[in-house]
């Protein structure tokens, strides 16, 4: 079936969605959790052939560790969709409303965005999750995942689509598009008309290429070169720990923080034990000379390391002369996504704050906490480093759009 047969009958399902009781949904999102458990033996032999078929091309470890599933891990997915549906639905809500100095009763409330398409790479929960919150938010989706996740895939939508059905609900409220080539990619980025918006979720690469290729609207996310910034009035033994947080509770992902600049007047106490706790927890630093002068296992960096998103055990370390220095740097390299001050000035903090671009400013806490989750939102899509209708975390509101409602009683302009 092509990508555009797909997109048709989503937009005929999204229109059944568009008007779903709350109730309803939630019934849709249990069910789909419960159907996950009962299935689960056919979902982890259709991964294990995956898993195979990655070791054989020669995956790396730790793209076979995102794509691996096993009965905890689909335990853990559904139980993801039993805490979405307890979450408060966003369709109807009422964003503002007033009565008009001539009578019209004026409302502006939530509704569906209509077909979401979601692009994304090797990681089966984020087929799940994304089914998941596009149902709560009465959207139906397009699901384009990797070719390496192609049978995990298969199975979940296979068994999240029966599960919707029996609750009554239309099966092509999600629907997975071929992944054998990067042709399904091509269409679902031209089917404009067919398709209301398109979230990839990703690398840079990925991101970059929908973005630039895209004739649907694109909400980017993802990219992180996250900055921690410990500043001249900082607390050491706090900026070791918030900044070894930062870069090491997870290194995979987009809030992991990958560049970390130090005030020239708190190096000499500062470096010493970071880099010391660095190197113990496995980190390769890449350093300017400042950096390098405190220890022979820092790497030089060039000007690529302070641009890169490493996802790695690796970190960019620079020295800067003041907080205008690092906001400077930040402004160069940064992807607007999260960064960090760590220091005891209440100035300084409202300084960088004020003046730091970005979708998250943590002050005096790791960057890892930019996450929908963390943030009391629940489900969360993506995390938006663009500045047009979302940014940040993306929870169920920012998967509606708007409407005006306007009640009159045969009122004449």
């Amino acid at each position: 079936m092509s990508v555009s047969e797909q997109a048709r009958r989503a937009r005929v399902a999204a229109e059944t969605l568009a008007v779903a009781t709350r109730t309803v949904k939630d019934a849709a999102l249990v069910a789909m959790a419960d159907a996950l458990v009962a299935r689960t033996p056919e979902i982890l032999t259709a991964n294990e052939t995956d898993l195979a078929a990655g070791r054989e091309a020669g995956l790396s470890a730790a793209v076979l560790d995102r794509l691996a599933l096993d009965a905890g891990r689909v335990a853990g997915i559904a139980d993801a969709l039993r805490q979405m549906a307890a979450l408060p639905d966003p369709v109807g809500e009422v964003v503002r409303g007033s009565t008009l100095p001539n009578g019209l009763e004026l409302r502006q409330i939530r509704v569906p965005f209509g077909v979401v398409g979601i692009i994304y790479e090797a990681r089966p929960n984020v087929t799940v999750d994304a089914a998941g919150i596009c149902l709560k938010s009465g959207n139906a989706a397009l699901l384009r995942g990797s070719s390496s996740a192609t049978h995990s895939n298969a199975a979940l939508v296979a068994v999240l689509r029966d599960a919707v059905a029996d609750a009554g609900l239309p099966a092509d409220a999600v629907q997975l598009l071929d992944a054998s080539s990067r042709d399904s990619v091509k269409e679902l980025m031209r089917a404009r008309g067919l398709v209301d918006v398109l979230i990839p979720r990703g690398g840079a690469s990925l991101i970059r290429t929908v973005v630039e290729e895209s004739t649907v609207p694109v909400i980017e996310t993802g990219v992180g070169n996250c900055h921690v910034y410990v500043d001249a009035a900082a607390d050491v033994a706090k900026a070791v720990a918030v900044t070894l947080n930062a870069k090491t509770q997870r290194l995979s992902t987009c809030n992991t923080a990958e560049s970390l600049l130090v005030h020239a007047s708190v190096a000499d106490a500062f470096l010493p034990p970071m880099l010391a706790a660095l190197a113990e927890a496995g980190v390769t630093v890449h350093g300017s000379p400042e950096v390098a002068a405190y220890s022979a296992a820092v790497v030089p960096a060039t000007e690529e390391d302070f641009a890169t998103e490493y996802l790695s055990a690796d970190i960019s370390v620079a020295v800067v002369d003041s907080l205008d220095a690092a906001v400077a740097h930040i402004r160069r390299f940064g992807t607007g996504h999260t960064e960090a001050i760590l220091t005891d000035s209440a100035s300084a903090a409202r300084d960088f704050v004020a003046r730091v671009d970005a979708a998250a400013v943590m002050v005096n806490a790791s960057t890892r906490f930019t996450d929908g989750g963390e943030f009391g939102f629940g489900a969360e899509i993506g995390i938006s480093t663009q500045k047009l209708h979302a940014r940040g975390p993306m929870g169920l509101p920012e998967l509606t759009s708007t409407k005006y409602v306007v009640t009159g009683d045969g009122h004449l302009r």
